[in-house]
C-alpha cells in the first residue's frame, strides 16, 4: 500500500506515507469515496509498519498476523477466532467490558487541528549567511465562508439525521455464544455527525471547506542551511469544527554559489596566483560576504596554502559570532609565451639553485637512494 520494500527503514516508511497521505487526502478530493477507502488503508498500513511489534507480526504472519479477526500468533484456537470469521471478538469485549484497548469512535462534531501544508522556498548563497524576507504562495484549506463551515447553502439549516435521530450512532446486534451482543457504529448518512445538508453550498459542494491560494512573507534567520524547515504557526489548513489550523512547513533550499562553497559555519573559495605574485608576494583582493578585502601574500607561496580569514565566514544560526573563511591558493602557469618571455625563463631557471627549490631536490635525493639501494 505504501510502495516500500520488506526492509525499509523508518524514515522511508515515513517519507512514503507522507506522499501516499497527501495523495489521497478528503480535503484533495472531496466527495471521492473510492480516495477517501485509499486514504484509510494508507493510514492503517502505516499504523502497522511503524509499531515495531505489529510490523513484525505482519512481516511473520502478513495481514492475518494484524487483523484481529483472525487472531494470528495464537495457540489455543490454532492462530484462528475460535467464534467464527463473521463474529468480531472486540466486540464481546466493547459489551461486556467496556473494551479492551481498541480505539474508540471519533466524535466528528469535535473540535479537530487541522493538517500541516508544505512549501519550498529557493534562496542565494548570500541570503541564508545573512538572512533576508520571502515571500511564499502555496495552496491551503480554508473553512468556507459562505457557510461558515457548515456545508449548508446560505439560508438553510442543517437536519436532523432520520436514520441515527441526531445521534451520530446506530446500534447493530450480532448473535454470538455469549448472547446476543449490541454495538455502536457510526451512522453511514450522516457520517457520525447526526446532521445531513439538503441544500449543499455553491461555493464549496457541501464540503464546508475550499481551497485557495495563500501568500505570506517569511523572515529566513541568518546561517540557515541547505533543507532546514521553518514552521509558521496557524498558516496550514483550517481545523474542523472551530479547531485550530495546522502549521506551514518552509523547506529551505540554497543556490549553488559561484565561488564559494560551505563547510559547517565556514566559507571556502579558491584564488589564482601568477607565479611572480606566488614567489615574490604580492597584496591581492580576496572576495568575501562582505566585499572585497585586502590580503598581503607572503613571499614563497605554494600552491595549495591555505590562508584564514577570521570572522569572514557565515553567521551562526540563532546565536553571535561568525564562522571564518578559508582561501586556498591555487598557482597559474602561464600560456602561450613569446620568445622574449621563454627567453627569460631560461635564463632565471639557470640561475635557480637547489636551495630555491627545496620540495624538488628532497624528491630528487629520496629518488637517488632508493635507486642506488
Amino acid at each position: 500500500m505504501l510502495g516500500v520494500k520488506k526492509g525499509a527503514s523508518d524514515d522511508e516508511i515515513k517519507k512514503a506515507f507522507r506522499q501516499q497521505a497527501k495523495k489521497y487526502h478528503p480535503d484533495l478530493n472531496p466527495g471521492n469515496k473510492e480516495a477517501e477507502a485509499k486514504f484509510k488503508e494508507v493510514n492503517e498500513a502505516y499504523e502497522v509498519l511503524s509499531n515495531k511489534e505489529k510490523r513484525q507480526r505482519y512481516d511473520q504472519f502478513g495481514f492475518a498476523g494484524v487483523d484481529p479477526n483472525f487472531g494470528a500468533g495464537s495457540t489455543a484456537y490454532g492462530g484462528g477466532n475460535p467464534f467464527g470469521q463473521d463474529i468480531d471478538i472486540g466486540d464481546i469485549f466493547n459489551s461486556f467490558f467496556g473494551g479492551f484497548g481498541g480505539r474508540s469512535a471519533r466524535n466528528q462534531n469535535a473540535p479537530r487541528r487541522g493538517s500541516d501544508v508544505e512549501v519550498s522556498v529557493t534562496i542565494s548563497f548570500e541570503e541564508a549567511a545573512k538572512g533576508c524576507k520571502k515571500e511564499v504562495t502555496y495552496q491551503n484549506v480554508e473553512t468556507c465562508k459562505g457557510c461558515g463551515g457548515t456545508g449548508a447553502s446560505e439560508g438553510t439549516h442543517l437536519k436532523t439525521c432520520p436514520v441515527c435521530s441526531g445521534s451520530g450512532q446506530v446500534q447493530t446486534q450480532k448473535r454470538t455464544p455469549f448472547g446476543v451482543v449490541q454495538t455502536s457504529q457510526p451512522c453511514d448518512k450522516c457520517r457520525g455527525k447526526g446532521k445531513i445538508i439538503e441544500k449543499p453550498c455553491p461555493k464549496c459542494s457541501g464540503a464546508g471547506r475550499i481551497r485557495s491560494s495563500r501568500s505570506v512573507t517569511v523572515t529566513v534567520p541568518a546561517g540557515i542551511s541547505q533543507d532546514q524547515i521553518l514552521n509558521i504557526g496557524g498558516h496550514g489548513n483550517s481545523g474542523y469544527n472551530g479547531g485550530p489550523s495546522g502549521d506551514l512547513h518552509v523547506y529551505v533550499n540554497v543556490r549553488k554559489h559561484d565561488i564559494f562553497e560551505r563547510k559547517g559555519d565556514d566559507v571556502w573559495c579558491e584564488i589564482p596566483l601568477t607565479f611572480s605574485q606566488a614567489a615574490l608576494g604580492n597584496e591581492v583582493t580576496v572576495p568575501t560576504l562582505d566585499g572585497k578585502a585586502s590580503y598581503m601574500v607572503h613571499a614563497g607561496t605554494q600552491p595549495g596554502d591555505i590562508f584564514k580569514l577570521k570572522g569572514k565566514g557565515i553567521q551562526h544560526l540563532n546565536s553571535r559570532g561568525r564562522g571564518d573563511q578559508y582561501v586556498r591558493v591555487t598557482i597559474e602557469v602561464p600560456r602561450n609565451l613569446t620568445a622574449e618571455q621563454k627567453k627569460i625563463l631560461h635564463q632565471f631557471d639557470n640561475t635557480c639553485t637547489a636551495s630555491n627549490y627545496q620540495k624538488r631536490s628532497s624528491f630528487f635525493d629520496k629518488v637517488k637512494k632508493i635507486f642506488k639501494d
